[in-house]
């Protein structure tokens, strides 16, 4: 037989309330940004919105153990990056084929010209597509400096030491430059 205070069943559903009110917030302002992470992990678009569906899903079930030792930004960077590792070594091969590139989210570019919109989609398409030619370790830090965070935010979320990021971003930038073609 259970015996519940009315006053622990209003504290718990307030509890409650107040966790659903910052994971609304947490996506709304970090939504996107979860998104383009999980972009790093997964090419293909259908697969890429269930890796996003298990992000949120890890957020929601870590939430409640959130003590704020490091920023909420990072937390959810952190839970994002852990899902998008479990779910490349989840689907090895770690590269899979650009088949749904079409079926981005992209921005729309404000300009009216045609052949500008035309140079820069073929440009965004051709970063993605280097982006997700790099191994998974470049393609994270690409990821997460692209998204702005810190040199010491990567080293949190990533788990290794700042000076480390700088090292791997470094290496990351010229493999993204050979796999673009570019020349120094």
């Amino acid at each position: 037989m259970q015996c519940v205070i009315a006053g622990e069943a209003t504290s718990l559903s307030e509890k409650h309330k107040a966790l659903e009110q910052q994971f609304d917030r947490i996506l709304d302002e970090h939504g996107g940004a979860i998104s383009r992470l999980a972009y790093g992990y997964e090419a293909v678009a259908s697969i890429r919105e269930e890796l996003v569906q298990e992000i949120g899903l890890a957020i929601w079930q870590a939430l409640p153990h959130f003590r704020g030792e490091c920023s909420e930004r990072t937390f959810v960077f952190r839970i994002a990056h852990n899902r998008g590792l479990t779910h490349v070594w989840r689907r090895r091969p770690v590269h899979q084929p650009l088949e749904d590139l079409e079926e981005q989210d992209q921005p729309v570019d404000p300009r009216p010209h045609p052949d500008e919109q035309v140079a820069q989609s073929d440009q965004r398409s051709r970063l993605m597509e280097a982006i997700q030619s790099l191994p998974s370790g470049y393609r994270e830090m690409i990821v997460l400096m692209l998204e702005g965070l810190s040199y010491a935010e990567i080293a949190e979320v990533v788990g290794i030491r700042e000076n480390n990021v700088a090292v791997r971003l470094n290496r990351a930038r010229k493999a993204l430059k050979d796999a673009m073609g570019v020349r120094p």
